[in-house]
């Protein structure tokens, strides 16, 4: 069989972090002074969201793992250095642990003020922080393939990266509450299986002429076909505390696309799953990260979430090393010994029932790891 070619499978990753209050450890509206201040530096590798206590920053066009890494960690060291001199702090969790959405500021621009005056309290209470990851694609139609293909895997990764059991001051129970808070909009969670590019195509059309959107970005799902990049975009993880936790989630999405188009090369496609099913998968990682089960729908039996995971891990091992990307899995066996995110912000708050100190422990883990 001829070589395959992996280098198509670039990536891009973006993360939304939360300013805190030093003192207070409430967001805290930085009115755009950190992004200013970023843009002198990084560029546009930095820009405000919809919410002035939220900064979010993306990498450039990345070849392999390592230069996303190094990439992101740029980001990150710059930004908290930039949030430190203006006198503010930064952490990455995908909710804060007890700020209320109702106290903080919306940025004054058209395309979020228009977003607000559409979906009213669904947007202004949105105020939660995600991390996406875009996979390069050869063409429209293999990233369509491949967006069908990988659906199926957006439970087991979103339970690696769970990071939200707190929401304004409550434990919720969930290990990610930040997609319930997000499930408020319209168009998102798992989407649909799309026949070919051209269906899809043709989906964005009627919602645009029948004045739903006006553009397929409004288009939230938790994986998409970018509208306007041959990319793949996963958009389902929590913000992760840690760099080395959001390299070892874009490396197995990265490993995913990888794996799934070298089947393709093979005549082989992976079962299609509904978005019924896979939305079960979905609600039990978001309930119980790691610890849970979630549906092994081939054998139509649950199966230990750790269990799954580590035949996620088997599922890339062929190809990882064709990517580079193998010593970037190593946060993967260290989630799955130590806990997610949440778990180990619910460590923390179980020493001293403290919301502050988890705060205290998401901005000590900011730049931790390097």
């Amino acid at each position: 069989m001829a070589q395959l070619n992996y280098n198509n499978f670039t990536l891009g990753v973006e993360e939304e972090y939360m300013v805190l209050d030093p003192v207070t450890r409430e967001l805290k509206s930085h009115e755009q002074k950190i992004v200013h201040e970023g843009q002198k530096i990084i560029k546009d590798k930095v820009k405000a969201e919809m919410h002035q206590a939220v900064v979010e920053v993306g990498t450039d066009i990345c070849l392999n793992i390592d230069a996303a890494y190094d990439d992101i960690k740029l980001l990150r060291k710059t930004i908290s250095e930039i949030a430190v001199s203006l006198g503010f702090s930064m952490g990455a969790a995908g909710t804060h642990p007890f700020s209320h959405w109702q106290s903080q500021l919306i940025t004054d621009h058209i395309r979020y003020n228009e977003i607000v005056n559409e979906l009213q309290e669904a947007a202004r209470s949105n105020l939660i922080f995600g991390l996406h990851v875009h996979v390069g694609m050869e063409t429209r139609e293999m990233a369509n393939h491949i967006a069908n293909s990988t659906r199926y895997f957006l439970p087991h990764i979103f339970a690696l990266s769970t990071n939200s059991p707190f929401w304004e001051g409550r434990h919720t129970g969930y290990k990610s509450f930040r997609t319930k808070v997000f499930d408020k909009f319209p168009r998102t969670g798992i989407p649909d299986n799309f026949e070919s590019i051209e269906a899809y195509d043709n989906y964005v059309k009627v919602l645009m002429k029948t004045n739903s959107i006006d553009n397929a970005k409004k288009i939230w799902w938790d994986l998409r076909v970018h509208p306007f990049f041959n990319t793949v975009e996963f958009r389902i993880c929590d913000v992760p505390l840690t760099v080395d936790e959001t390299i070892a989630f874009a490396t197995l999405f990265q490993g995913i696309c990888a794996k799934i188009y070298k089947l393709q090369s093979q005549n082989l496609n992976f079962i299609q799953y509904s978005r019924a099913l896979i939305n079960e998968n979905k609600w039990r990682a978001s309930r119980y990260g790691i610890d849970g089960r979630l549906i092994d729908f081939g054998k139509e039996e649950e199966v230990n979430t750790r269990v799954l995971i580590y035949e996620l891990l088997d599922f890339v091992d062929d190809v990882v090393d064709h990517l580079g990307s193998r010593h970037r899995l190593a946060a993967v066996h260290k989630i799955l010994e130590m806990g997610t995110g949440a778990d180990r912000q619910l460590q923390v708050y179980e020493q001293n029932k403290s919301m502050t100190d988890v705060v205290d422990f998401i901005q000590s883990q900011f730049v931790a790891d390097f």
